[in-house]
């Protein structure tokens, strides 16, 4: 190994598997390590500290192994200066970029640190009128300085969870599917109470099935409470939603008796028509065609929904994004000041705003399929908590929690 790189990491790197990970990283892409220091904490508050060199037969394998190993929170001990250099051309990075992580980021120039505003995983670094952002690929323009390499770079991972009340304590576990769910139930609804106090916002993320498992009820609760200050989705869910309110129906079942009707499978088609005759979904409220459900309360709160289509999509709504990256950048807009995001039943739409999110942002993942959570914490949102449970409970649980007069579907 011709190059090397001494590096550095402090915390709980046993028991949380940090350690374990960087090194298979460091394998994994052609490198190798030695263990220059361990200092292993006594107590199991107490961090740990890890000093390691890093080689690489090359230059540029040890720049993106420095990478790397930095969305584990492994800093360089001296990194020196960040060096940058222009796009070569509208919607191009170049060559050697610097490939961004979810963590709070810091650049080195001139001897000071500036913090990167909006961190965002698998993004650039632009350095911009003294300052430093992330942006995705598809928006930098030619001539833009940005950062290259690894050097003059460090990040900061999230400060762990430590909460002695309990008041969010399940933090610490990634999946939880045997927990007492009221005990969820409660400190979600303490989180979202808050951020709320903090003047903070709620982030809901939702798929279908909050309509298809009768669950529509008690999220409009939700939303008219005030814990829902913005909600991004795909056609499906609001297409289900609308479906609900003119017929009755979602995916042509009667929700109130659980069988199909006559007919049924043309319902959301219908709404779909219906909306776009109207022009929008906050159209048909104003005329008075849309009078109930999620879509129906967030247009009335005046509060903000971002809806991202799929090839897949009927239709779609004449809100939905149908271009992926437009939709990318309108979510993006909502992101300043969210506090707290919750991500129910979408295994796709969590995903895609997992990514764009910063790991200092909690994020609780509610899903039947323990997979969700599972994949999105693979996909570097390390931060997501997954509550394991049907939907339609869950949300009704959570309505009665923070809605005092919600009487549930049963009653």
């Amino acid at each position: 190994m011709l190059f090397e790189e001494t590096v550095e990491t402090r915390g709980h790197l046993l028991d949380s598997g940090v350690l374990a990970r960087v090194l298979d990283d460091v394998l994994e892409y052609g490198g190798d390590y030695r263990v220059d220091r361990l200092d292993l904490g006594r107590e199991h508050e107490d961090e740990s500290y890890a000093r390691l060199t890093l080689g690489a037969p090359d230059e540029e394998l040890l720049q993106r192994l420095l990478m790397r190993v930095q969305a584990h929170g492994v800093n360089q001990v001296d990194p020196g200066m960040a060096m940058t250099r222009p796009a070569p051309r509208d919607g191009v990075f170049p060559e050697d970029f610097y490939s961004t992580t979810n963590l709070a980021t810091y650049v080195r120039f001139n001897g000071g640190w500036l913090s990167v505003t909006h961190p965002e995983m698998d993004c650039g670094l632009r350095v911009l009128d003294g300052t430093v952002d992330t942006i995705p690929v598809s928006d930098v323009r030619e001539g833009e300085q940005i950062v290259c390499g690894a050097s003059g770079i460090k990040v900061s991972l999230p400060a762990p969870v430590d909460d002695p009340d309990g008041g969010f304590g399940f933090m610490s576990s990634a999946v939880s599917s045997e927990k007492p769910q009221a005990l969820l139930v409660r400190q979600i609804a303490q989180q979202m109470r808050d951020v709320r106090a903090a003047g903070l916002k709620v982030l809901w993320v939702g798929g279908p099935a909050v309509v298809h498992t009768g669950a529509a009820p008690a999220m409009v609760a939700l939303v008219e409470a005030g814990f829902v200050d913005v909600l991004f989705a795909g056609n499906a869910l609001a297409t289900h939603d609308i479906e609900s309110a003119l017929f009755g129906t979602s995916l042509g079942v009667d929700l109130k008796k659980g069988s199909g009707v006559p007919h049924g499978h043309e319902h959301h088609i219908r709404a779909i028509n219906t909306i776009r005759r109207c022009g929008s979904i906050a159209d048909a409220v104003k005329q008075g065609v849309l009078t109930g459900g999620v879509m129906h309360a967030m247009v009335q709160a005046g509060n903000p929904f971002v809806l991202v289509g799929s090839v897949r999509d009927d239709g779609p709504l004449p809100d939905v994004y149908t271009d992926v990256v437009e939709g990318q950048r309108a979510m993006r807009a909502q992101l300043p000041d969210v506090g707290f995001a919750i991500m129910v039943a979408t295994m796709l739409h969590s995903i895609a705003t997992g990514n764009i999110l910063p790991a200092s942002a909690p994020l609780v993942c509610v899903d039947i399929n323990p997979a969700t959570v599972t994949k999105l914490a693979d996909r570097g949102s390390a931060q997501a908590v997954g509550i394991v449970t049907d939907i339609g409970l869950f949300l009704e649980q959570l309505a009665r929690e923070l809605v005092p007069d919600f009487a549930g579907s049963g009653n």
